[in-house]
C-alpha cells in the first residue's frame, strides 16, 4: 500500500486493507453510503477528506469507544469530538496563556481574549476526528493530508497519511523520512513547526 496522493489517491481496495489491520475488539460494520456521508457533512458543515470518505465508505470501524460512530452515535458526542481541537485552544488561551501571534494583540481580560479567540478559531479549517483524539482535516478538494494527534495545543503529526497512521496506531510503523514535506493546514500548521 503507497502512500496517498492526488497521484495515488486512497482505494476502496487500500481503505479494507486498512480496515482489516485493527486490532481485535474493534469492529467494522457495513460501509456508509454516500447520501448517509452526505448527510453528515450536511448536519455537521463540513466535508470529509476523500481518504476519509473512501475509508468510512468501505466499513465503520465500531466496538470501541474511541472511534466516533457516524452513523448511530449520539449527536452531543459527535459534537464534543469535532469541537475538540478549538476547545483544546480555548482551555490553552484561558488557563495556560496561549495567543497566536496572527491574532491582534491580546486583551487583559481573559473573558476578552477568549472572545478574540473563538472569533479567529470559527475561521479554521474543520478537523475530523478519526479515532480517539486523531484528526485529519476536513478538506473535500485534498488527498494525502497528515494526521494529527491533537491534546489543546500539544499537537504533534501522527501520520504522513491515513495509511500511515494505521501502520502508526495499528500495524507495523515504518519510520517517517527525516526531510518529509507536510503540507500546510492553515493555523494547525502553526502548532506543528
Amino acid at each position: 500500500m503507497s502512500r496517498i496522493s492526488p497521484e495515488t489517491p486512497l482505494t476502496s481496495k487500500d481503505a479494507r486493507a486498512l480496515l482489516a489491520m485493527l486490532p481485535v475488539g474493534n469492529e467494522v460494520g457495513r460501509g456508509m453510503s454516500e447520501r448517509e456521508l452526505d448527510l453528515i457533512e450536511e448536519r455537521w458543515k463540513f466535508q470529509f477528506a476523500p481518504d476519509h470518505r473512501t475509508l468510512l465508505s468501505e466499513g465503520l470501524p465500531t466496538g470501541n469507544p474511541s472511534w466516533p460512530d457516524w452513523r448511530d452515535g449520539s449527536p452531543e458526542d459527535l459534537a464534543e469530538r469535532l469541537a475538540w481541537p478549538v476547545d483544546g485552544v480555548l482551555f490553552d488561551v484561558e488557563h495556560n496563556r496561549f495567543w497566536h501571534p496572527e491574532w491582534d494583540p491580546r486583551p487583559a481580560s481573559t473573558q476578552d481574549a477568549l472572545d478574540v479567540a473563538r472569533a479567529h478559531l470559527a475561521k479554521v479549517p474543520v478537523m475530523v476526528p478519526i479515532f480517539s483524539h486523531r484528526y485529519l482535516v476536513a478538506d473535500p478538494s485534498r488527498t494525502g493530508m497528515p494526521v494529527l494527534s491533537m491534546y489543546q495545543t500539544d499537537i504533534i503529526y501522527y501520520g504522513i497519511d491515513l495509511v500511515d497512521y494505521f501502520h502508526h496506531e495499528f500495524g507495523h510503523p515504518v519510520p517517517t523520512p527525516d526531510d518529509h514535506q507536510y503540507p500546510a493546514i492553515p493555523f494547525w500548521s502553526y502548532f506543528l513547526d
